[in-house]
């Protein structure tokens, strides 16, 4: 129900998931009323089903208010179909610190895992990339950093099958002595963990493909990724100004469709859609809020991608891994 188009996409989405991926189920939640006249010739079946929520959680709502007064909210009732095994995964398009709070709160933490971090992919020279957190974790010590770094080369490991994911740290420099006494504390416990750890990543090593997961505290993640995004939109603005700037340009930009075409594919941010909330106890997946229906699809598909490969199970392995190496340490 969330987003900015609400059903009229999420629906759409869901149905050409489903006609993609014939082993799949899909319950959607949410007001009756808004869905039902949109599933007119498909109908319910074993593999889709409608869950009534009476309630809706506005986009610029208190995550706590959200969280406090409205139990019967469709985000609040999908992240309980997760609890209760009911659903493997929840996506939304809705408000994002809303699903945080409720999936926080309904799912719990993985053990070993402080606090629940988000993730993306995002593409780079070399194919892409996985960066988190994006903005769920303002302020973090360097443990929440170690813990990110752990869960997102699992992640890695799990969706890539890549045995030893690179793992970077995101500063202000390569060298080991650049960074404020929080990234540098990070870097060492990096450093000293059984991670593949290739060092600090600067920003435009983020593009660069310079590791496979970059790791950061969520304010610089969320405005590393705001700058990018507004970068991207820029340069397409300008691209459509020079082209249409007088007859000549309009003629070069015809005979250069098919270049431009294939760019606009490569950068476009809608195939990267869906951002796991890694860390807690169950898959919940946040859409960005204006996504079309061919963005929300993709990120119904890394809902379903982190499920069949099993992902909270290589983090909770790893924690326990990591938990008992600490306890075996000399002087633990």
């Amino acid at each position: 129900m969330g987003g900015d188009h609400g059903p009229s996409v999420t629906v759409p989405a869901a149905l050409h998931f489903l006609k993609a991926h014939p082993g799949v189920a899909l319950v959607l939640v949410g007001r009756e009323e808004s869905i039902r006249p949109l599933l007119e010739g498909v109908g319910e079946s074993e593999r889709l089903r409608v869950v009534h929520a009476s309630e809706i959680v506005a986009m610029g709502e208190s995550p706590a208010m959200a969280l406090k007064n409205k139990k019967d909210s469709s985000m609040r009732v999908a992240v309980n179909l997760v609890k209760r095994g009911e659903a493997d995964a929840c996506v939304s398009a809705g408000n994002t610190g809303a699903l945080m709070a409720i999936s926080r709160f309904v799912l719990k933490m993985l053990p070993g895992i402080d606090r629940p971090a988000i993730c993306t992919q995002l593409p780079t020279m070399q194919g892409h990339t996985h960066m988190l957190d994006l903005g769920a974790n303002v302020d973090c010590g360097p443990e929440h950093l170690l813990q990110f770094g752990i869960m997102g080369a699992m992640l890695v490991s799990a969706l890539e099958h890549k045995e030893r994911p690179t793992v970077g740290l995101l500063n202000i420099g390569e060298e080991e002595i650049k960074g404020n006494e929080v990234v540098k504390a990070a870097a060492d416990l990096l450093r000293d963990s059984d991670l593949n750890f290739v060092g600090n990543v600067e920003g435009d090593g983020i593009y660069k493909g310079d590791a496979d997961v970059v790791v950061c505290d969520g304010f610089v993640g969320n405005v590393a990724l705001k700058t990018s995004e507004g970068l991207a939109q820029m340069l397409a603005f300008f691209l459509k100004q020079e082209f249409k700037r007088n007859l000549l340009t309009k003629l070069a930009a015809l005979v250069a469709l098919p270049v431009l075409n294939n760019f606009k594919k490569r950068v476009d941010h809608r195939r990267y859609n869906g951002a796991i909330l890694l860390g807690l106890k169950g898959i919940s997946v946040k859409s960005h809020g204006s996504a079309d229906s061919f963005a929300f699809g993709n990120a119904i598909g890394r809902a379903f991608d982190a499920v069949e490969n099993r992902v909270l199970e290589r983090i909770s392995a790893r924690m326990a891994q990591t938990a008992a190496a600490t306890k075996a340490a000399p002087g633990a």
